[in-house]
C-alpha cells in the first residue's frame, strides 16, 4: 500500500511502527503503535482485529515482513510501501560509482517461505546486483532457487552453526558468502583448521563464480583476523 492509498485508511487504520527504539524516538507518526519487529511475534496480541493495520518502517523490508506475519495471524495488514525507492534515494552517490556493491536482502529466523511474496520483491528491485539472505529451512528449495537465477539474484551462503539448512546453491555469476559464526573456534571465532576448509572450497568455486566474501562484526575483533588468515590461504 503507498502512501496515498493508506490515507484513505486513516479514519479507522492503526499505523504500527517496526522500527526500533531509538529510530521511533527520533521521529513517528503521531498517533502510531510502537513494536519493533523483533517483539512482534510476542506481542501481537496487542493489536485490535477490528482494525486495518498499516506497518511502517524507515525502508520498508521490515514493515514488509511485519504485515506478511499479521496477514498470516488473520489481520487485515499492509505494508506502507515505497521503501526500495526511499532507501536508493539514500545511497544515490554511491550506485554510480565503483563502490557500489550487492544490496544484501536479509529476512529474520520468523519469516517462512512465500514464493509469491519473493517474486514481488525481485520484480520490484531495481538494476543492480542483489542477494537473499534467509534464515528458516523452508526457503532452501529448488523453487526458490529458479525465482532468484530468474532475476540474477545470488542466494546469500550465511555460515552458522545454529542454521544448518544452509545450501551452497549458486543461482548467479557470483555468490555472497557470509561468516556469521565459527564452528570450531571458541565464542564464534574461526579455528584456523575451518579456515583452511573454506580457502579449498572457494577455490573450486571460483572456477565458475565471482565470489565475494564478508566475516560479521563481532565484540572480539575475530572478524579482521579472521579475514587475514583466509586471504592468506587463498591462492593469489
Amino acid at each position: 500500500m503507498e502512501a496515498g492509498a493508506a490515507q484513505k485508511h486513516l479514519g479507522d487504520a492503526l499505523f504500527l511502527d517496526v522500527r526500533e527504539s531509538y529510530e521511533f524516538d527520533a521521529g513517528h507518526i503521531e498517533g502510531s503503535i510502537h513494536i519493533p519487529l523483533m517483539q512482534l511475534p510476542e506481542r501481537f496480541a496487542e493489536l485490535p482485529k477490528d482494525r486495518t493495520v498499516i506497518a511502517v518502517c524507515q525502508i520498508g523490508q521490515r514493515s514488509e515482513l511485519a504485515a506478511h506475519f499479521l496477514t498470516e495471524q488473520g489481520f487485515d495488514a499492509h505494508n506502507l510501501e515505497a521503501g526500495i525507492a526511499k532507501f536508493y534515494e539514500r545511497v544515490e552517490p554511491l550506485t554510480t560509482t565503483p563502490k557500489m556493491g550487492p544490496v544484501l536482502w536479509q529476512l529474520p529466523e520468523n519469516f517462512h517461505r512465500d514464493d509469491d511474496r519473493l517474486a514481488e520483491a525481485l520484480a520490484a528491485l531495481p538494476p543492480g546486483r542483489h542477494t537473499f539472505e534467509f534464515r528458516h529451512a523452508s526457503w532452501f528449495k529448488e523453487p526458490v532457487y529458479e525465482l532468484l537465477r530468474e532475476h540474477g539474484a545470488a542466494l546469500a551462503i550465511g555460515d552458522h552453526p545454529e542454521r544448518p539448512f544452509q545450501s551452497h546453491e549458486m543461482t548467479a555469476d557470483w555468490t555472497f558468502v557470509r561468516f556469521h559464526y565459527g564452528h570450531r573456534g571458541r565464542r564464534g571465532n574461526y579455528a584456523e583448521s575451518e579456515l583452511e576448509t573454506w580457502a579449498k572450497r572457494l577455490e573450486r568455486w571460483r572456477e565458475d563464480v565471482e565470489i565475494l566474501v564478508y566475516f560479521n562484526n563481532d565484540w572480539e575483533e575475530f572478524a579482521p583476523r579472521n579475514a587475514v588468515v583466509l586471504r592468506r590461504k587463498l591462492a593469489p
